[in-house]
């Protein structure tokens, strides 16, 4: 489905939006090289997961997490993977904690090769430490009459919200202080025929994000923050030249995964692991790919009902009528598509409004940048004296 560009309250062009994902077209590892790409979490599951794929095609990869001694391990086997830069280090961080992940971002730009950070991912997360089933934790609050009733233990959120929060914001200052490779501007958006150099943040949210997970109201919250900054953020991180896209992985067998929840899924489809990598490895090597989310799940595949209606079915279970279909097999799928194509009045003049405010100041440092020039050539003033 072609995204509207041209209704009336579509904001897709001015936020640099692209066009939906073609998940039938292979991409580019390439750009992959060379960049330098901060993953918290990234000691295990998912975050492991990518700096092993990315280091391969030649990132150099910075990890922060509270797993020292997973962490060391994952460091070395990264340095002797083949076409592996080398350059990759481990900074302990608690990502609750503000200072442990200033201390992250500072130590990922003077390690980097280039001094800077080129992409963010916003892995880490943790699940609650009890469900509902448990009788115990958030939904089971026990006796709070009394004298001094325990608040509850938020560390889910601490770490799955707040500790995004402040990712995303530190990779909000970090990621433009990277001039590496930042082209000329022109009337096009770049000059001498360089590319635009790539800023990304990649969140990741989770099925939880997007549909209820009962029994887990902290992790279900916390996902459904991370989708709403999502969906805020990259209605303006444009203004810094950044393109902001997210994850939102189904049950995938990671360590984050309880081994009740393992029971509770027995017999039912699951994601892979491999289709959450290369989702993610799609998003951060297409720097044309801006505003996008991508949802992975079970495989499926698309047969067509008696009717010629297409349906999906599970892998490994036939479908009705002839099964044919266009034989295509997924587990990779858009989500949240459509926020800018049809906006309301507000979120219209207000992104207009910043859209609006950028160009001025654009206008402001060009008018300033001239006048130091004048001013320097001495046309504005005494000149300096022969030497």
């Amino acid at each position: 489905m072609a995204s509207k560009t041209d209704g009336p309250w579509s904001l897709v062009a001015t936020i640099k939006q692209s066009g939906p994902v073609d998940l039938s077209k292979p991409y580019d590892t390439a750009s992959l090289a060379g960049k330098t790409i901060l993953i918290t979490g990234g000691a295990s599951g998912f975050g492991a997961g990518f700096a092993r794929r990315w280091a391969s095609h030649g990132a150099h990869i910075i990890i922060g997490d509270i797993n020292d001694t997973a962490a060391v391990e994952l460091i070395a086997e990264l340095r002797a993977l083949p076409g592996s830069s080398g350059h990759h280090h481990f900074q302990h961080c608690d990502v609750t904690l503000w200072e442990d992940q200033v201390a992250l971002f500072r130590a990922a730009a003077r390690l980097s090769p280039t001094g800077g950070i080129d992409a963010v991912v916003a892995n880490a997360g943790i699940i609650e430490k009890y469900s509902a089933l448990s009788g115990r934790g958030f939904e089971c609050p026990g006796d709070l009459d009394c004298d001094s009733p325990p608040p509850p233990d938020l560390n889910c959120v601490r770490v799955n919200l707040t500790g995004v929060m402040y990712t995303v914001h530190l990779a909000l200052f970090w990621l433009p202080r990277n001039a590496r490779n930042t082209p000329v501007e022109s009337d096009s958006g770049t000059g001498g025929g360089q590319p635009p150099r790539d800023r990304h943040i990649l969140l990741v949210s989770s099925v939880a994000g997007i549909v209820p997970l009962a029994g887990q109201s902290e992790y279900t919250t916390s996902k459904h923050g991370v989708m709403g900054l999502f969906r805020a953020l990259r209605g303006t991180a444009w203004r810094q030249g950044i393109r902001v896209n997210m994850i939102a992985p189904y049950f995938v067998d990671t360590p984050l995964i309880p081994q009740t929840g393992m029971v509770l899924l027995a017999g039912g489809a699951k994601a892979e692991l491999d289709d959450v990598i290369d989702a993610a490895t799609r998003l951060m090597a297409d720097a044309t790919i801006v505003g996008r989310g991508l949802s992975i799940g079970p495989k499926v595949r698309c047969v067509d009902d008696e009717d010629g209606v297409p349906r999906l079915v599970e892998m490994g279970k036939s479908g009705s009528g002839n099964g044919n279909g266009n034989g295509q097999t997924r587990g990779i799928w858009e989500l949240y598509a459509h926020d800018y194509e049809e906006v309301e009045l507000f979120v219209w003049r207000y992104i207009t409004a910043i859209n609006v405010l950028k160009n001025i100041r654009g206008w402001i440092g060009t008018v300033r940048d001239l006048f130091g020039i004048y001013m320097s050539s001495g046309k504005g003033g005494r000149r300096s004296p022969a030497k």
